[in-house]
C-alpha cells in the first residue's frame, strides 16, 4: 500500500471551502495522498475556489456537467482515483480529518479490506441531535438485519476500501443511496470489515447540511432494494479478485 485517494464531492460549499481545502491539502498521513475533488455543478463559486487554490498535494479536479448527486460524484471519483486505498471525505468540518490515519492503519497492515469510521462507538463522547441520531441508528439496524453485517454506523461518510475491491463494485446510486448500496454489496463478499470510532461535529441546515428526511425514507428503499432485489451477479465486475468471492457462490 503506497498511497491513498480521498474522494471529495463538492456542492455549494463556498462559505467554508477555502478553509477546508487548506486543511485537507496540508493533512499529513502515513502514506502519500491524492485528492480527487468532484464539483457536482455547484451554483455558487465553489468551482472557482477549487480552481484557484494552489494545491501542494497530488490532485485531480473534476466537474459534473449537471448536478447528479453525491453518489454519482463518488462514483466518478472512484473511476479516476489512482490510490491503493480509496476513501470518501465530505467537503466540510463534520468529520475530524485527523482520524483518517487511524482508519488507514488496518488496511496498511493488511488486517482489513474495508474500514468504516463509526460516529456511534462508545469511545466517541460526541452529543448528537436526537432526530438525526435516531434515524441513523434505525437505518443501521435495518441494514444489519438485511445484509448480515454488524455495524454501528452504516451511514458514516468515512469508508475506506482497498482499491481492488471498490473499483470492482458496480455502483449506481446517484444521491445519498451510496451508503446502503455499497454496504449491501460488500456484505456479499468475503471481506475483513473493521469499524473504528471517529469524532463527529454535526452541522445544521443553515450551515449547509443537505440531507433531509426524504433521504432517510429513500435509504429504507435502497436498503431493501440492494439487499433483496438486486442479483449478486450484477453487483461486481469480472476483475473482482477471486480471494474476495465466497467459495461456491455465483457472484460473477
Amino acid at each position: 500500500m503506497n498511497n491513498v485517494s480521498l474522494i471529495i464531492p463538492v456542492y455549494n460549499e463556498s462559505s467554508h471551502l477555502q478553509r477546508f481545502l487548506e486543511l485537507i491539502d496540508t493533512l499529513e498521513l502515513q502514506m502519500e495522498k491524492e485528492l480527487v475533488i468532484i464539483d457536482d455543478c455547484s451554483t455558487d463559486n465553489s468551482w472557482e475556489i477549487i480552481n484557484g487554490f494552489k494545491f501542494s498535494s497530488n490532485v485531480r479536479l473534476l466537474r459534473q456537467d449537471r448536478n447528479r448527486g453525491k453518489g454519482a460524484a463518488i462514483r466518478k471519483g472512484i473511476e479516476q482515483a489512482s490510490g491503493d486505498i480509496i476513501g470518501v471525505q465530505d467537503a466540510d468540518f463534520e468529520y475530524e480529518t485527523a482520524d483518517i490515519s487511524r482508519l488507514l492503519q488496518p488496511l496498511i497492515d493488511n488486517k482489513a479490506d474495508v474500514v468504516f469510521g463509526s460516529r456511534f462507538k462508545k469511545s466517541n463522547p460526541q452529543v448528537f441531535r436526537t432526530f438525526h441520531y435516531l434515524i441513523n441508528r434505525i437505518l443501521t439496524i435495518y441494514s444489519n438485519m438485511c445484509s448480515g453485517l454488524y455495524l454501528t454506523d452504516m451511514e458514516t461518510c468515512y469508508k475506506f476500501f482497498t482499491a481492488s475491491i471498490i473499483k470492482n463494485i458496480n455502483l449506481e446510486s446517484n444521491r445519498f443511496g451510496f451508503e446502503p448500496e455499497v454496504t449491501s454489496k460488500i456484505a456479499r463478499l468475503k471481506l475483513r470489515v473493521h469499524e473504528l470510532p471517529i469524532s463527529y461535529y454535526p452541522r445544521n441546515y443553515l450551515e449547509g447540511k443537505k440531507i433531509t428526511w426524504k433521504d432517510g425514507v429513500a435509504a429504507f428503499r435502497h436498503i431493501t432494494w440492494y439487499n433483496f432485489f438486486v442479483k449478486s451477479a450484477s453487483c461486481f465486475k469480472e476483475d473482482m479478485p477471486e480471494a474476495f468471492i465466497p467459495s461456491g457462490s455465483n457472484l460473477l
